[in-house]
């Protein structure tokens, strides 16, 4: 093992202790955290900071969301390897590919071209072939391949999406960011079941916001995270 492969497994088991210390007992979510690579995700001017416990930029504006923030996420889920989940914005394709290894499926949803491509490269290099992407306004969902046993948000909406919420299965788990832009926003998880949907607020969060449509010819040149 040479010396850079050496200083990043020790900064990935520092990141899995930081973690535990921050509440997340899932087991199996920390055993997807440690096998997922997270420097294949980050731009390469930042590969020193891929296990620090921190957001990271990438491109199109979008982030990379902090390792808690995405182990926390997952775990409020409450996966047990049978569902199919729903993610909206692949972004760089991490949080994809960590449920990939905790769901039996993962369709998700980008807006931008480039970023979705870059996550399909990514999944194939790493052998993810329970993740299906496609590149669409996110904010619809996809209806085609409703209803969904989980749906995970990685951008903040002002409210709870109703085109969502008619997306899920019953007994399904919704986990979102819900809020204005710029602000601290709510991590909501809402619950549906046999009388309707209940909604609970878990932390403050901030996300980018939740864009509906696709960007303009020019601003993506047909491409996003």
């Amino acid at each position: 093992m040479i010396a850079g492969d050496t200083a990043q497994l020790t900064r990935k088991v520092r990141l899995l202790m930081e973690l535990r210390r921050a509440g997340i007992g899932d087991a199996r979510v920390l055993g997807a955290i440690e096998k997922t690579p997270r420097e294949l995700f980050v731009p390469e001017q930042f590969q020193d900071q891929a296990y620090e416990n921190v957001a990271l930029p990438i491109s199109n504006g979008q982030t990379i969301s902090q390792p808690y923030v995405v182990a926390l996420m997952t775990e409020k889920l409450e996966l047990t390897g049978r569902e199919k989940v729903l993610e909206i914005g692949t972004g760089s394709g991490y949080q994809a590919a960590v449920l990939a290894r905790l769901a039996r499926r993962v369709f998700t949803v980008e807006r931008y071209r480039t970023l979705a491509r870059e996550a399909e490269q990514r999944f194939a290099a790493l052998g993810l072939n329970n993740i299906v992407t496609l590149f669409a306004d996110g904010s619809n969902g996809w209806p085609e391949q409703a209803p969904f046993d989980r749906i995970i948000v990685t951008a903040a909406a002002r409210m709870i999406p109703p085109i969502l919420v008619d997306q899920l299965a019953r007994g399904g788990i919704m986990v979102l960011p819900v809020g204005a832009e710029h602000r601290d926003q709510r991590l909501m998880r809402v619950r549906c079941g046999e009388s309707g949907c209940d909604s609970e607020e878990l932390c403050l969060v901030r996300f980018v916001p939740l864009v509906g449509g696709l960007p303009r010819l020019g601003g993506d040149a047909g491409s996003r995270d």
